[in-house]
């Protein structure tokens, strides 16, 4: 590759996966400039090994494995040997596709639930219902077994079902049972 060619794919990845990735490692590690600082680091790994990735593996979950990687690096090393930082940098002043009043609360209940789950199990959940990967590639980006993924992912439905934040109130019950009759 030339140097111009090497900038302009960089300009490509970063134009592309940037903002999602910044989301996805925000929804693992729970702090938006570790989420960046994350973010940074693992572009920076991806670049750095780009050649290693072969013509038939798919970019977007190999991606995903530094990303998630670089996270649970950070989860191990960093995060616990310092006081969590002030959560004053909420997830919505991250990048979203819609940005609809009516959500913010759930999401921001959702948030929550998800940053009570072990790191095992949020980044399954983030993954397959933020980054939109199949299991397969989840299994890819963890460097797990495809059962493996499935059984996180159902471990992680159960235990964000039981979440007291996402149990319907009364009211909500209630239309829940006139529809399910």
């Amino acid at each position: 590759m030339e140097g111009s060619s090497n900038m302009s794919d960089l300009a490509t990845w970063l134009e592309e996966g940037y903002p999602q990735s910044v989301r996805t490692a925000y929804l693992i590690l729970g702090n938006r400039l570790d989420a960046e600082d994350a973010v940074q680091e693992a572009f920076l790994r991806a670049w750095r090994f780009r050649d290693s990735l072969s013509k038939e593996t798919s970019f977007k979950p190999w991606l995903y494995r530094v990303v998630v990687n670089t996270c649970n690096s950070k989860l191990r090393r960093e995060i616990p040997h310092r006081d969590r930082r002030e959560s004053d940098d909420d997830l919505g002043d991250a990048p979203a596709k819609d940005d609809m009043p009516s959500r913010l609360e759930l999401g921001d209940m959702v948030t929550r639930a998800l940053g009570e789950l072990p790191p095992h199990l949020r980044v399954v959940i983030v993954l397959r219902y933020y980054a939109d990967l199949s299991e397969r590639e989840i299994a890819i980006a963890i460097g797990r077994k495809q059962g493996t993924v499935k059984s996180r992912l159902n471990e992680a439905r159960r235990r964000l079902g039981q979440h007291p934040d996402l149990q319907p109130d009364g009211a909500e019950q209630e239309n829940l049972k006139e529809i399910s009759g």
